[in-house]
């Protein structure tokens, strides 16, 4: 099922999410439902925030267009931050309205620790576009949006032309 994706200014976005306690069945079939809309929407990731539910649970497909796909579930990702800085050029985000997007500095490795669908532990070491992608969706975890990584003036810019879509998008 395709689920509504919660959008900026949305204070649902800014919440810290609290911890998954266990794999439930209800578990599975949001992730499920969190992968078809990830596909439809269409984007490379999606935290549960995004679509309304306040735990630690995200999804992401760091595949190409012309590669298999390559779903990935993981339920409360800790991340340790390495190498060096990289600019993640025009990164977006599903719940930034008005395509938005900017240059962000991130990290070009990551150790992740995770649990997923089966309750398996998951360590591994990503780098590059995966290690961006997870970085931005663990990001949305902690009640971090990419525009807050943004300068303030731009960040400043993007509030306004935010505000003029709403109160149009209102005014209908």
């Amino acid at each position: 099922m395709i689920l509504d994706i919660v959008t900026y200014p949305d204070p649902r976005l800014k919440q810290p999410c609290e911890p998954v306690a266990e794999v439930t069945d209800e578990i599975r079939r949001l992730a499920a439902d969190m992968l078809e809309t990830m596909y439809n929407a269409p984007g490379v990731g999606l935290a549960a925030p995004q679509v309304g539910r306040n735990i630690r649970m995200l999804v992401m497909d760091p595949a190409g267009k012309d590669e298999k796909r390559q779903p990935r579930v993981l339920i409360n990702p800790v991340l340790e931050l390495c190498g060096e800085d990289v600019v993640s050029e025009l990164e977006g985000c599903l719940s930034v309205p008005l395509n938005y997007r900017a240059d962000v500095t991130r990290k070009s490795r990551v150790l992740l620790r995770a649990t997923d669908l089966e309750g398996n532990s998951v360590e591994e070491e990503l780098e590059g576009f995966p290690a961006i992608v997870m970085q931005h969706e663990a990001d949305h975890l902690d009640g971090v949006l990419f525009i807050d990584r943004i300068s303030r003036l731009r960040r400043t810019l993007y509030d306004s032309k935010v505000k003029k879509w709403l109160k149009r998008k209102n005014a209908v």
